[in-house]
Parts: structure tokens; C-alpha cells; sequence
């Protein structure tokens, strides 16, 4: 792979992120949504197709702005990815970092405490990236548990 090339684009023109979804299929309520996200203007989508045939997954979607997204949400798929381009990344090497810390730390995950650790290890990313519509975060995860916990007869 053409690790330093995709650190760059990753760098310039990317997002690492990790979404708290509200999902009651889920055990505590909450879904664990990591990606890595590519931008690019539709009209040079082809970038964004030769980095989707090196890394070998993701999806690639095309906006009603003129701007394609090529997506990566597969746990061991990130992993990999990070651990190739880690070394090259400048701008984007803590988000990358947080990245593999929250998926370890999801593996372990075992009780309600631990699931609001792991929810405020996400927040973090509020610090991170320009991330103006977080609406779900550690204290609505302790919203959610307590409002359960009074409706428990």
C-alpha cells in the first residue's frame, strides 16, 4: 500500500471519528459507530476509488453536493489501515490513536461503568475535530441509564 500517500490524503482531506448512536438492540442502549472517512469532489472520485482498491474495503457514496466519501467502517479494516499510515500522519495522528484505544477498550467492555468510560473516551473527539453536532455523548449515555434505572420496578 502506498501507506505515506493515504496518511496525506487522510491528513488533508479526511475524518477519523466514533459516533454514539442510539440503538436498542444494543446491550446498553447505545451503537459504537468508528470510521475513517476520505473526501473528495465527485469530479476527482477516481483518487477516491484507487485508495478503496489498495485498502480493499469500505464503500463509496456520492453526495447530493458534489463532494464523494469513501468510507471505512470495519473494526480489524481500521486497525489495519492505522497501523500502516500511523507513522505519516501529522495532523490526524491523535484522532488516529484514539481510534485504536477506543476499539480496544470496546473488546473489554463488561459493565454500565465501563460503557461510560468508553463514552467519554469518545467524547474526546468534541476536542479533536470540528464537531459541531455531537448531540450524544457521555452525559446523555448517563441520561439514559438513570431514566432506566427509574423505570425499573
Amino acid at each position: 500500500m502506498m501507506a505515506a500517500y493515504v496518511a496525506g490524503f487522510l491528513d488533508g482531506d479526511g475524518s477519523i471519528y466514533v459516533r454514539l448512536k442510539p440503538n436498542t438492540q444494543y446491550r446498553y442502549g447505545f451503537q459504537i459507530a468508528p470510521n475513517i472517512v476520505f473526501y473528495q469532489s465527485q469530479k476527482e472520485i477516481r483518487f477516491l476509488e484507487r485508495i478503496k482498491e489498495e485498502i480493499g474495503a469500505g464503500y463509496i457514496r456520492k453526495r447530493n453536493d458534489g463532494i464523494a466519501e469513501f468510507t471505512i467502517g470495519d473494526t480489524q479494516t481500521m486497525r489495519d489501515l492505522i497501523s500502516q499510515i500511523h507513522p505519516y500522519l501529522i495532523f490526524k495522528r491523535e484522532q488516529a490513536s484514539l481510534l485504536i484505544q477506543i476499539l480496544d477498550q470496546k473488546e473489554k467492555v463488561s459493565s454500565k461503568e465501563e460503557f461510560l468510560k468508553l463514552a467519554a473516551l469518545i467524547d474526546r473527539y468534541k476536542e479533536l475535530n470540528y464537531s459541531k453536532k455531537r448531540r450524544i455523548t457521555a452525559l446523555s449515555v448517563l441520561a439514559s441509564f438513570n431514566s432506566a434505572k427509574r423505570m425499573t420496578p
